[in-house]
C-alpha cells in the first residue's frame, strides 16, 4: 500500500516538473501595433531573439510615414549609425552623393544660389543668415546634456519662449528672416508655434555635423525600400486592423480589432499621439499620458510631388538636393525620375499647410506651378502629373512629426520612454535625440524590443534618469546666471541687460498645456496672385532636416511620424499625369508675415 502511494507521488513530482520544465520553454509572444519602420523593427528584432510575434497595421499598406522621392540622403555611419547597420544586414543599394548636393542652395527672386555665391552676390542677406547661425550655436552650446535639455532653470526658461519672439530680437534683414523662417516650418513646424528650448536642444543634438556627413549617400528606391526590408522578414503581419481596445492584467494583453481579440504576454505600441488616442486603454492612461496626447504639437506638413519630363531650371542653374526658397517655393527638393525627366518634392509646412488645407488637390499643386512658372516659363509645357500625401488632415497623425510647443518639454520630456506595465512605447515622437528622422524611429523599435526582453526577464527598465526641475523656481530665475561667461553672455542679450548689468529677470509664465492649433477657416477665394510672395515649404521626406549650418543640422531622411520618415511599401497610386490647369479661383497667398 505504502509502495503504491510513494509510486503515485513521484508520479505527481515529476508531472509537476515537467509543466514547470514546459512553462520555462513556453515560446514568448508579443503583439506590435503600427507598421512604421519602428514598429517593423520592434518586431524584426523581438522575432529575430525567438519571440513569435504579430504585427498589426491600421493602413492596408505597411511603411507609415515617408517621402514620395525615388531615393534618399542619408548620414554616414557617425551620424546615423542605426540606419547604415539595417542598409548593411539587408544589403539594400547605395550610391555616394555628388560633393554639389552636400550643402544646401539658395533660391532668391528666382535666381539660384551657393553659399559661396550668396556671400559674394548678397553680402547682406549672407552676413545675417551667419549672425542667426552664430546665435543658434551660443544657444546649443549653452545646454550641457541634450538628453536633459532643462538640466538648470536659466534653460527651463526657454522652454515658455517661442522660437518666433527670439528671432524679432535678431531683427534679421527680409530675405533671411525668409529663408529662416521656411527652414525652421520645413524641418520642425511654424517658428511661433515652437519651444525655443526644444530647438535649441536638437541644435545641440547635430552641433558640430557637417551637412556633407548628413548627405553622404543616397538611399536608391528611398525609406519604402528599408520597410520592405523588414516586411519580408517578418512572419505574421495583418493590415487593414485598426486596433480598438488594450486591455492588461497580470496573465498578459488582450487587444481588440473590431470583434477579434488576440492575446500575447506583452504590446509594442508604435502609433503616433493622435492614433494612440483612438485606443481604449484598460487599466486608462494617467492625466499627463492622457494631457501628452492631446496637447504635444506636431508640425504640420503636406508633400506634392512635381513631375517634369524635362529639368526646366538647369538653363540658370544646377540644382539638386535641398534649395531654400524665400518666394513661394519654399524648400525643393529637387532629383532625377527613375524613367528620366526631373521631380520636385515640396512639402507645404508650418502655417502654409494649415491655409492650404481647405483647397483640393488640383489647387494646391496648381499654386505651387503658378510660383514655379513665374521664374521657369518652360515648366508648365514640362510638367506631366503630380502625387500629393496631406499629413496634415490624416487622423492618424494630426500632422507629420513631433515638434514640442511652449511649455511642453517641461511637462512632457521622456513620458513615452517608460513602458507601462506590459506595454512598452516606440515611434519618433518616443525618440529623445532623433524624432522626426529614419535613425530616431529604428532606435525606438530597437529600445522598446530591448525593453519587452527586460520586462518578460523581471529586469528594471527604467529610462536614464532626469534631474527634474523646479517649475516655479525656473522662470522666476532665468536672469540669474544670464553672464556667465562659458555661455558667451548670449542669455544677457536674450533676456536684456549687457557684460556689466545683471540681466532683468524673465516674467514668470504659468505653464499651460499647449492645445493642438485650429484649423483655419475656409478662406474665400482671392484675385490671382500676380507677385505672390509665400514661402511653399519643399522637402523630400517627411522627415525634417538639413540645415543650413552645422549647428541647425538635422538628417533629411525622416521616417515614422518631422520625421523622417516611410510610407507606403505597396503599390503607389497611379501618378496623375493631366496638367493642372489653373483654376478660376486660386488659394489665398501663402505669406511670411514675420519678414514683411
Amino acid at each position: 500500500m505504502s509502495a503504491g502511494w510513494l509510486r503515485a507521488c513521484a508520479l505527481v513530482i515529476i508531472g509537476l516538473f515537467s509543466v514547470s520544465a514546459l512553462a520555462k520553454d513556453k515560446q514568448p509572444t508579443a503583439i506590435v501595433i503600427g507598421g512604421g519602420l519602428s514598429g517593423l523593427t520592434a518586431a524584426y528584432e523581438l522575432q529575430n531573439k525567438g519571440w513569435q510575434v504579430t504585427l498589426l497595421e491600421a493602413k492596408p499598406s505597411m511603411g507609415g510615414r515617408s517621402g514620395m522621392a525615388t531615393s534618399e540622403w542619408i548620414g554616414n555611419n557617425k551620424t546615423q549609425p542605426v540606419l547604415n547597420k539595417y542598409i548593411e544586414t539587408f544589403k539594400l543599394g547605395t550610391s555616394p552623393a555628388p560633393e554639389f548636393v552636400r550643402t544646401p542652395g539658395y533660391l532668391i527672386d528666382g535666381e539660384y544660389f551657393s553659399a559661396a555665391d550668396l556671400a559674394t552676390k548678397q553680402p547682406a542677406t549672407a552676413d545675417a543668415l551667419k549672425r542667426y547661425e552664430k546665435t543658434l550655436d551660443d544657444l546649443a552650446r549653452s545646454i550641457d546634456d541634450p538628453l536633459n535639455p532643462a538640466g538648470n532653470s536659466t534653460l527651463f526658461a526657454l522652454d515658455q519662449i517661442n522660437v518666433a519672439n527670439w528671432l524679432d530680437r535678431l531683427q534679421l534683414p527680409a530675405t533671411a528672416r525668409q529663408l529662416v523662417n521656411q527652414e525652421i516650418r520645413s524641418r520642425y513646424d511654424e517658428p511661433s508655434r515652437l519651444s525655443l528650448l526644444y530647438f535649441a536642444q536638437q541644435s545641440r543634438v547635430y552641433r558640430g555635423v557637417a551637412d556633407r556627413d548628413l548627405r553622404a549617400s543616397r538611399l536608391l528606391g528611398g525609406s519604402p525600400v528599408l520597410a520592405q526590408a523588414f516586411i519580408k522578414q517578418l512572419k505574421t503581419i495583418k493590415t487593414s486592423s485598426p486596433v480598438s481596445a488594450i486591455t492588461q492584467d497580470k496573465d498578459g494583453v488582450t487587444v481588440k480589432v473590431d470583434t477579434v481579440s488576440y492575446q500575447a504576454d506583452y504590446v509594442v505600441l508604435a502609433v503616433p499621439l493622435r492614433a494612440l488616442s483612438k485606443i481604449q486603454m484598460t487599466p486608462s492612461l494617467d492625466a499627463l499620458h492622457q494631457n501628452a496626447i492631446k496637447g504635444t504639437n506636431y508640425g504640420w506638413r503636406d508633400q506634392i510631388m512635381l513631375k517634369f519630363k524635362t529639368p526646366v531650371w538647369e538653363s540658370k542653374a544646377r540644382m539638386s538636393g535641398e534649395i531654400y526658397s524665400n518666394t513661394g517655393l519654399g524648400m525643393l527638393w529637387i532629383e532625377p525620375a527613375l524613367k528620366g525627366g526631373a521631380n520636385v518634392v515640396i512639402n507645404l509646412s508650418g502655417d502654409n499647410a494649415r491655409i492650404m488645407q481647405a483647397f483640393g488637390d488640383k489647387q494646391m499643386v496648381d499654386q505651387v506651378l503658378i510660383r514655379l512658372h513665374a521664374f521657369y516659363p518652360q515648366a508648365r509645357g514640362a510638367f506631366t502629373g503630380y502625387e500629393i500625401r496631406r499629413y496634415s488632415t490624416d487622423p492618424s497623425t494630426g500632422g507629420a512629426y513631433l515638434a514640442f510647443g511652449p511649455g511642453q518639454i517641461s511637462k512632457y520630456w521622456r513620458l513615452w520612454e517608460r513602458p507601462l506595465q506590459r506595454v512598452a512605447f516606440a515611434g519618433e515622437h518616443t525618440d529623445t535625440l532623433y524624432p522626426g528622422t529614419l535613425e530616431g524611429a529604428l532606435r525606438t523599435g530597437q529600445r522598446a524590443a530591448s525593453q519587452v526582453e527586460d520586462l518578460a526577464a523581471g529586469k528594471s527598465v527604467d529610462p536614464a534618469k532626469v534631474v527634474p526641475v523646479a517649475a516655479a523656481a525656473a522662470v522666476g530665475a532665468a536672469g540669474a546666471g544670464a553672464a556667465k561667461a562659458s555661455q558667451g553672455n548670449f542669455f544677457s542679450n536674450l533676456f536684456g541687460g549687457s557684460d556689466k548689468t545683471p540681466a532683468k529677470p524673465v516674467e514668470p509664465v504659468a505653464p499651460v498645456a499647449p492645445a493642438p492649433a485650429p484649423a483655419p477657416e475656409p478662406v474665400a477665394a482671392p484675385a490671382p496672385v500676380e507677385q505672390p510672395k509665400p514661402v511653399v515649404a519643399v522637402k523630400a521626406e517627411p522627415v525634417k532636416k538639413a540645415p543650413a549650418k552645422a549647428a541647425t543640422k538635422k538628417p533629411a531622411t525622416k521616417t515614422e511620424a518631422k520625421k523622417a520618415p516611410v510610407k507606403t511599401v505597396a503599390k503607389k497610386a497611379p501618378a496623375k499625369v493631366a496638367p493642372a490647369k489653373k483654376p478660376a479661383a486660386t488659394a489665398p497667398a501663402l505669406t511670411d508675415a514675420k519678414a514683411q
